[in-house]
């Protein structure tokens, strides 16, 4: 391909991933509906935005600028009607270890190199590839999310400095050795408030905002109490410009496999969180995954020029902007704008919420990504789904979130090539010699049973089970013909065709023919390809009908007898 012909391949692409007019279709009928659902996004998103900002180690501020930008980019560009954009609690745990390794003035840096690898993706095609996570995966990843945020959380409640270190487990255990438990009591009260309203307020009455709720009583006891807590502290009072950060090539080289991990985190975690959208809104057009990671990558590319923090799609927001009505992509667009009033009109009050406050509101958050049930029907499922979902939850909390992944899919992978190599099995089979001309002898049909076997294999033969199957047909012997079945094989890869070579040449070494039955046309070319079809004595030693194949086997132990008697 010329690079002429690359290019205008690539331009098509992105053409294809624009924004277009039928994505406003709805409307005109949905416009009260998706305005309302913006506005109830807001008021659930800006205390997240808050927090998460607070959590990654940036501050509320870049939270606030990211759910602004991010949200409003994703929106426009994004594939997925219902998608909320912004910052996250998954995001914030990869970001901890960047910062305390490069530091703050990092951050941006990585927003943009990884939102130009997932620009990338997009364009590239690789959207689809997040049908093959497993759920037990996506569960474990996410249940593990939970139980990061929540240890995550300790410093805060406890109004407490952070303790050195990047694993949050670890650090939790460490500030809880060095914490004032004196001063701790007010911090703690709150995050008890908190709790206490988010857990209770939605079951008095549905659809109340109970999280900014818990945030505005909370911060009012706060202030009414003149307590000696922590505060967010002066946030600006407007956006700030985009630059470009200064970066070097040293700096660039150190930060990419960082950059690498936060584009597979928001590519999966966007995609993850549109399916559930997909599947909470029926009657709204699918998702498009590869544009969806095009638009994700320019949030995230405006989110770093901005200042801000890298940024998936939010299931939480997401989800309460599907309850709430939303039906097209202006409801995200107007939950970002909300929430750039907000900044301009009330950050000073914004800025008295306490930091334990927002600590209050990630626990319950975190609480509620460990679903309980689910993790109940995935243990009771099966033995190997438990066994990645516990696999990748412990991986999440130990490690880190793409490591979880990687190593779940890893897990799943190799129980199911496991229970597929469990489910193949090569049996002997009886026969019937039902040709014209069968043998009438009984002495003669006996012979011909005897120096003829009929083996049949099922499901797959492929590299996970090749050597068990070499180790059963080697213990073929006293034939002169075996007919190898082959209808019933759905899957053959080129080891297991290699392992029909040697099957065919140890036989014909040991002076047994080998005949071949079924072999499926979608097979075949890798057969001939790997050399099955040459192994064999004949070329014509390929049948499709059994009795054809048994007249051909009859006929050589004939005249193998001939010859017998003969010498």
């Amino acid at each position: 391909m010329t690079v002429e012909a690359l290019a205008s391949s690539v331009a098509q692409r992105v053409r294809a991933l624009a924004p277009a007019r039928s994505d406003y279709t709805d409307l005109p009928r949905s416009w009260r509906h998706d305005l309302l659902a913006g506005v109830t996004v807001a008021v659930v998103a800006l205390p997240l935005a808050l927090g998460f900002g607070v959590a990654s180690g940036l501050g509320a501020a870049a939270g606030l600028v990211t759910a602004i930008v991010a949200g409003a980019v994703a929106a426009i560009f994004g594939g997925s009607h219902l998608q909320v954009s912004g910052p996250t609690g998954a995001m914030a745990v990869v970001l901890l270890p960047v910062v305390a390794r490069h530091g703050t003035e990092a951050v941006p840096v990585v927003a943009i190199m990884a939102g130009g690898i997932v620009v990338l993706a997009g364009v590239l095609g690789i959207g689809r590839l997040v049908a093959y996570i497993p759920w037990p995966v996506v569960e474990g990843f996410t249940c593990g999310i939970g139980v990061v945020i929540a240890l995550q959380q300790v410093p805060l409640a406890l109004d407490t400095p952070r303790a050195d270190g990047e694993n949050a487990g670890l650090v939790a255990l460490s500030t809880i050795g060095a914490v004032d438990w004196p001063q701790a009591v007010a911090p703690l009260g709150l995050v008890a408030l908190v709790v206490a309203v988010m857990i209770v307020l939605p079951r008095l009455r549905k659809g109340l905002p109970a999280s900014l709720i818990a945030v505005v009583a909370a911060t009012l006891v706060a202030e009414v109490a003149h307590l000696d807590v922590d505060r967010i502290g002066a946030l600006p009072s407007g956006l700030p410009g985009p630059h470009l950060p200064v970066v070097d090539l040293a700096t660039t080289s150190a930060l990419f496999s960082s950059a690498l991990a936060v584009a597979a985190l928001a590519a999966l975690e966007s995609l993850l969180s549109a399916r559930v959208a997909d599947g909470m809104a029926d009657d709204i057009g699918r998702t498009r995954p590869n544009r969806e990671l095009f638009g994700q990558g320019l949030a995230n590319v405006a989110s770093g020029l901005f200042g801000g923090l890298p940024a998936t799609g939010a299931i939480a927001r997401t989800a309460v902007n599907v309850r709430s009505g939303g039906r097209t992509r202006v409801a995200s667009l107007m939950h970002a704008l909300v929430l750039a009033a907000i900044v301009y009109l009330a950050a000073p009050l914004v800025g008295r919420i306490p930091l334990s406050v927002l600590a209050g509101v990630l626990l319950v958050t975190a609480a509620r990504m460990v679903d309980v049930p689910t993790m109940r029907a995935i243990c009771r499922s099966s033995r190997s789904g438990a066994l990645v979902f516990c696999v990748t939850l412990a991986v999440t909390v130990v490690f880190d979130l793409v490591m979880a992944v990687e190593v779940g899919v890893a897990a799943a992978a190799v129980l199911a090539l496991r229970a597929v190599a469990r489910s193949s099995g090569l049996h002997r089979e009886p026969f019937d010699d039902e040709s014209e001309d069968h043998l009438t002898a009984d002495t003669e049909h006996a012979l011909l049973h005897e120096h003829i076997a009929v083996y049949r294999i099922d499901g797959a033969l492929f590299f996970a089970d090749v050597r068990r199957f070499l180790d059963e047909i080697a213990l073929v012997s006293d034939v002169r013909v075996v007919v190898l079945r082959l209808g019933n094989v759905r899957v053959l890869d080129a080891s297991g065709a290699n392992a029909l070579v040697e099957i065919i040449t140890d036989m014909r070494r040991r002076g047994i023919v080998v005949l071949l039955k079924g072999l499926r046309p979608e097979h075949r070319r890798l057969a001939e390809g790997v050399g099955v079809i040459s192994a064999l004595s004949d070329d014509q030693h390929v049948f499709d009908d059994l009795q054809d194949a048994l007249a051909h086997a009859r006929s050589h132990v004939r005249r193998a007898q001939v010859t017998t008697r003969m010498g």
